[in-house]
C-alpha cells in the first residue's frame, strides 16, 4: 500500500508532516534517541501451535454442549444413533478442516473464507460473502454468544429466581466491551487469555466426563440397553440431526482467518487443526456418554440445561459452578471469534473492499484496532433493537453455502492453478465429500424452512448492488471522496493507527 503524508500532532504541540511509515525520534519517556532502530508497524507472528489449538478449540466449544446437546438425540431417535451422529459429524468436520489446512498452506493470507473465495472466484463473490458477514451474520452471532455469557454469569447470583432481561443485556454489553478492549490492546494477551479459557472449558468437560465414566465402569449402563432400537430410529430426522451436529463442531476454520500471524504456517496450521478436531471429537462423544450414564434420553430432552441437571444428580451443591464454567466457555468463544473475524475485515480493507482505515494498525499496540471495533456499534444495535434469533435463522444456511463454495474453490484451483505450491495436500475425495455435505445442508434449509431461507437469500443479494455502488464504480462524486478521506484521516488521528509496513 503506498504511503501518504498527512499532518499529525507532534509531541511538542506543533503539527508537522509525518510519514506514516516512520516514528518520532522521541521515546515513550520523551528522551531523544537519535538513530535508534525503529519498530516496524505490522501484525506480528505471535500465534504458536498451542495458541492456534486454543483458538480452534476455544471457539468450537461454546455453550451448546453444556446446555442443549439434544438436537441430535431428538432427531436421531435413539441413544446409540445419536452417538454415531456425533462421531460422524466430527469426521465430516475434520474433512472440512483438512481442506482448509490445504487452503491455508497454499494461500498464506489471513481472512479465511473471504480470502479463498476471492482467490478462486474473484472479488464479486467474495464481496457478497463479506457484505452478509458485516451486516448480519457476525454481529448476530456475536450477540447470541454474548447473551449466553450474560445469562450464565448472572445465574449463580440470582439463583433460584430467573435473571431479569435488562440485567442480562447489561452483563452482555460489559462482556462484549471487555472482549473488544482485550483484542484492541494486545495480541499476546488475547492469545494467553484464550489458552486459559480453553483449559477451563476442557476442565469443565473433564468434571462431567470423569464421574460419568466412573458411573459407566460401576455398571450404570441401563440407558445404553437397546441403544440402537430400530423402532425409535427416525430416518427422516437424521439429516436434521446431522445439521445440529455440524453446527456443534463449527469453528474449526477460525485459525485460517489469522494465517499471516501464525509462526511457520505450513506446519502449524495443519497440525493445530488436526489436534484440535481430534480433542473436540473425543470430548463431545465422551461428554454425551457421561450424560447418558446419569440421565435417560427422556430426561435429557426435558432438561433446560443438561450439564446443570447432570451436576445436580451427581454432585449436589457443586452444580452452582456449572453456570460459571458455561459463562467462561462463552467468553472464550467470543474472544476467539472476534480475534479471527477482525482479520477478515483487515484483509478485505487491504483488498480495497472496505474503508482504508480498517487495514491500519495501532502504532504501539500492533493490533488492527479499527477492524476489531468496527463490529461494536452494529452488535450493540442488534442486541438492544433487533430480533437476533430471526436474523440467525435467515443467515445460518449462508455460512454453509459459502464454506461449501470455498472448498469447491480448492478443487477448482487444483485444475486452474496446478503449479501452485501446496505444502499440505489432501486427497480430492475429502473436499468433494465435504462440499457435498455443505450444499446438502443448504438444500435442507430450503426444504425445512423455505420462508426464512428465502429472506436470507434476499438479504445476501443486496450485496450485488452494494458491490457496484461502493466498489465497481470508480468515478465517485467529489464530495463523497472528500468526505471519505476526511473521515479516514480523522479516525487515523483519533485511533493512532497507520498502514502496515511491508
Amino acid at each position: 500500500m503506498p504511503r501518504r503524508t498527512v499532518s499529525v500532532p507532534h509531541p511538542n504541540g506543533d503539527p508537522t508532516p509525518s510519514n506514516f511509515g516512520e516514528k518520532d525520534p522521541l521515546n515513550s519517556n520523551g528522551d531523544p534517541h537519535a538513530g535508534a532502530p525503529e519498530e516496524k508497524v505490522e501484525l506480528r507472528k505471535k500465534v504458536t501451535l498451542l495458541r492456534g489449538i486454543s483458538i480452534i478449540i476455544g471457539t468450537i466449544i461454546g455453550a451448546g454442549i453444556f446446555i442443549s446437546p439434544k438436537g441430535i438425540l431428538k432427531n436421531s431417535g435413539s441413544v446409540g444413533m445419536s452417538l454415531v451422529v456425533w462421531i460422524a459429524c466430527g469426521i465430516l468436520s475434520l474433512f472440512g478442516a483438512l481442506s482448509y489446512a490445504e487452503l491455508g498452506t497454499c494461500i498464506k493470507k489471513s481472512g479465511g473464507h473471504y480470502t479463498y473465495i476471492l482467490e478462486a472466484f474473484g472479488p464479486q463473490v467474495a464481496f457478497v460473502r463479506l457484505w452478509v458477514d458485516m451486516i448480519a451474520i457476525r454481529p448476530a452471532g456475536l450477540a447470541v454468544i454474548a447473551l449466553a455469557f450474560g445469562r450464565y454469569i448472572l445465574e449463580p447470583i440470582f439463583m433460584p429466581c430467573g435473571v431479569p432481561e435488562i440485567a442480562i443485556k447489561l452483563a452482555t454489553t460489559i462482556g462484549i466491551t471487555m472482549v473488544m478492549y482485550l483484542n484492541s490492546m494486545s495480541v499476546s494477551w488475547t492469545a494467553r487469555i484464550q489458552i486459559f479459557l480453553t483449559f477451563s472449558k476442557l476442565l469443565a468437560m473433564a468434571i462431567i466426563i470423569v464421574p460419568g465414566l466412573y458411573q459407566l465402569f460401576k455398571g450404570e449402563t441401563k440407558n445404553f440397553e437397546n441403544a440402537f432400537e430400530v423402532n425409535t430410529i427416525d430416518l427422516t430426522g437424521l439429516p436434521l440431526a446431522f445439521y445440529s451436529g455440524m453446527y456443534a463442531y463449527a469453528g474449526w476454520f477460525y485459525l485460517n482467518f489469522v494465517t499471516e500471524e501464525v509462526e511457520n504456517p505450513e506446519r502449524t496450521v495443519p497440525l493445530a487443526i488436526c489436534i484440535s478436531m481430534v480433542i473436540v471429537m473425543i470430548c463431545y462423544t465422551l461428554t454425551n456418554v457421561a450424560y447418558y450414564t446419569v440421565m435417560s434420553a427422556e430426561e435429557l430432552l426435558a432438561s433446560n440445561a443438561v450439564a446443570v441437571t447432570f451436576a445436580e444428580k451427581l454432585m449436589g451443591n457443586f452444580s452452582f459452578a456449572v453456570p460459571v464454567f458455561v459463562a467462561l466457555s462463552c467468553f472464550g468463544s467470543m474472544n476467539g471469534c472476534l480475534f479471527a473475524i477482525s482479520r477478515m475485515f483487515y484483509v478485505a480493507s487491504r483488498e480495497g473492499q472496505l474503508p482504508e482505515v480498517l487495514s491500519m494498525i495501532h502504532i504501539r499496540r500492533h493490533t488492527p484496532l479499527p477492524a476489531v471495533i468496527v463490529l461494536y456499534p452494529i452488535t450493540l444495535l442488534i442486541l438492544f433493537l433487533g430480533d437476533i434469533y430471526s436474523l440467525l435463522n435467515f443467515m445460518s444456511f449462508l455460512r454453509w453455502l459459502f464454506i461449501g463454495v470455498a472448498v469447491v474453490g480448492l478443487i477448482y484451483l487444483r485444475y486452474t492453478r496446478p503449479d501452485m505450491p501446496r505444502p499440505f495436500k489432501v486427497p480430492i475425495f475429502i473436499p468433494a465429500v465435504f462440499s457435498f455435505t455443505c450444499f446438502f445442508m443448504v438444500f435442507l434449509s430450503l426444504y425445512s424452512d423455505p420462508i426464512n431461507t428465502g429472506i436470507g437469500f434476499a438479504i445476501s443479494l443486496t450485496g450485488i448492488p452494494a458491490y457496484f455502488i461502493f466498489i465497481h464504480f470508480e468515478r465517485k462524486p467529489k464530495w463523497f471522496q472528500k468526505l471519505s478521506d476526511s473521515v479516514n484521516r480523522s479516525l487515523q488521528i483519533i485511533l493512532e493507527v497507520v498502514p502496515a509496513e511491508h
